[in-house]
């Protein structure tokens, strides 16, 4: 016969009253609420230095810092964020749609197709990417991918020139925003398939099993059971990936020629970015061009914090919907 023995509070007795296995929690739960007003108290304070450095240029601007396609503060005082912030969304997002399929592809390899030996080893691979300098990148695409494009780029032209996105006149290939796209996906796909892996290597295993006994195949298996499962976390990975694109500044100031105008054409050397453009002038800046690069460095950093609430709405949404049809 089998007591089960409970203490004062309720809980099964484990040999030693209730008071010191909870000993350490006042001070964990100390710890990371401390941790987490911190991180707030940091943003914060990088908001308030960015305001104010920002106000003084913003004030002597003689243009409309939004739409404004002209970037001189260091001669006519005249400067506008519209066509840095575009570049900014629109490489980011093309090396998003490039990097998310393959970087999704690459984990479910690892995860569910890869043999044991071989799944380790390039797990560490994808790994190691993610700690490859930026700046190495931007010289790669610089002396390799720029030459390398060049041929591709002038075949999309001609095949799908009526696409706004392959379309052009003059100069095809080499400095583009093609190749600053494809260079950031690279830097982002070990970023989203290292995450993309550990989320599909969650996925509940009876799931699994239970679809491949009702005679599932192996990708049947996945689509139903590992991606609605993991889809939270691809997300959640695409949406670091994206926040790291934003960001990019030696790899993309390498590339992108020094541009500010608004172009869709992805193989014309029309591009820049916020990162690039902070990169490329910071040095030879003024008093006022300083304030101005900091102002666009403000923009950025909003861009970037709107992205990831949309994020995370889109996730808490998916939970929602997942615990609905639970």
């Amino acid at each position: 016969m089998t007591t089960n023995v409970r203490t004062r509070g309720g809980g099964p007795a484990t040999g030693r009253p209730a008071s010191r296995r909870s000993h350490g929690e006042g001070p964990f739960k100390f710890i990371s609420t401390a941790a987490g007003v911190l991180l707030l108290a940091i943003m914060a304070a990088i908001a308030v230095f960015l305001i104010a450095e920002a106000i003084p240029a913003l004030q002597a601007n003689k243009g409309n810092f939004f739409t404004d396609l002209i970037w001189e503060p260091n001669g006519s005082q005249r400067f506008g964020i519209l066509a840095l912030a575009f570049g900014t969304v629109l490489s980011s997002a093309l090396a998003l749609i490039i990097a998310t399929p393959i970087a999704v592809g690459v984990a479910l390899f690892i995860s569910h197709y890869a043999p044991r030996r071989l799944a380790g080893p390039l797990g560490y691979l994808v790994d190691l990417l993610a700690a490859v300098p930026s700046v190495v990148y931007g010289l790669w695409g610089v002396m390799f991918l720029v030459p390398l494009l060049r041929e591709p780029s002038q075949w999309l032209n001609d095949t799908f020139g009526w696409f706004p996105l392959f379309a052009g006149e003059g100069a095809i290939g080499g400095k583009t925003m093609l190749a600053g796209a494809v260079v950031l996906a690279i830097m982002i796909l070990p970023i989203i398939a290292a995450i993309s892996r550990e989320v599909f290597l969650q996925a509940p295993k009876m799931n699994e099993e239970a679809a491949l006994a009702l005679g599932a195949t192996r990708w049947e298996m996945i689509r139903m059971a590992v991606l609605p499962f993991g889809q939270p976390g691809v997300i959640s990975a695409a949406m670091l990936g994206l926040g790291r694109a934003m960001g990019e500044t030696i790899a993309v100031a390498l590339i992108f020629p020094a541009t500010f105008d608004i172009s869709f054409q992805i193989l014309t050397p029309h591009a820049n970015s916020i990162a690039a453009n902070i990169a490329n002038g910071f040095a030879e800046a003024g008093q006022i061009g300083r304030g101005a690069l900091i102002a666009s460095g403000l923009v950025l950093f909003v861009i970037t914090l709107l992205v990831n609430m949309g994020a995370r709405l889109v996730i808490n949404r998916r939970k929602e919907f997942a615990r609905a049809g639970a």
